[in-house]
């Protein structure tokens, strides 16, 4: 058992069990643009220590229990360090593109490790793209394509806006992961250089479609 993955996910149920019993607490520190955008940029941190109920954060911490030990093995004798700057990294990288896109809406919530969680995902897929991942624990898929089909449907998401799942936050998480993941471990570009390539075609996508207004 890693001690620092064991940390994360404790100090996640102590601070989302605040939350489920305190409003007050869960209003002061969940992301809300407009508090954000008058100076409480904690909340960019904070919120990713937050879920809406307890099935959204068993899904989470569960998550993270099965992917985070990839990035820790996968990532030498810096494994820990290496794995909290991806966990953190990605949570604020799925904070900021939230913030880049939804500005302008001082309404906007969100709660949730989600974003910190999809790029561990990212990056443990990225480590080890051959690995076959059971989806609903039954459905064999191998983890590139699962990761692929998962940010492809995070874009829909966006455009849909028809829930209230975070989509920008993942998809942030996501590209958290990916740039971190090969800063750290440059050697990737050259030994999984198609896994690279085939990995940021959904990042192209959603630029690409900002760019031109269609999200």
């Amino acid at each position: 058992m890693n001690t620092v993955l064991i940390a994360i996910i404790v100090v996640n149920v102590l601070i989302s069990y605040k939350g489920f019993n305190d409003l007050s607490f869960f209003r002061k520190y969940e992301f809300h643009v407009g508090s954000i955008r008058s100076g409480e940029q904690i909340r960019m941190l904070s919120s990713g220590f937050l879920h809406a109920d307890m099935t959204h954060l068993i899904f989470n911490m569960l998550t993270l229990w099965f992917f985070a030990p990839v990035v820790i093995s996968y990532l030498g004798d810096l494994g820990d360090f290496s794995f909290l700057l991806v966990y953190f990294g990605s949570l604020i990288f799925g904070s900021l593109l939230t913030m880049v896109f939804h500005k302008n809406d001082y309404g906007y919530r969100a709660v949730g490790a989600s974003g910190a969680v999809t790029g561990v995902l990212y990056s443990a897929i990225l480590l080890q793209p051959d690995m076959m991942l059971g989806i609903f624990f039954v459905i064999p898929m191998p983890a590139y394509i699962f990761g692929i089909l998962y940010l492809l449907y995070s874009i829909y998401g966006m455009k849909a806006k028809n829930d209230n799942i975070g989509h920008t936050a993942h998809f942030g998480g996501a590209v958290g992961g990916y740039l971190i993941t090969l800063l750290k471990e440059p050697t990737l570009l050259v030994d999984h250089t198609l896994m690279v390539i085939l990995l940021a075609i959904p990042i192209v996508i959603l630029f690409v479609m900002e760019k031109l207004g269609k999200l």
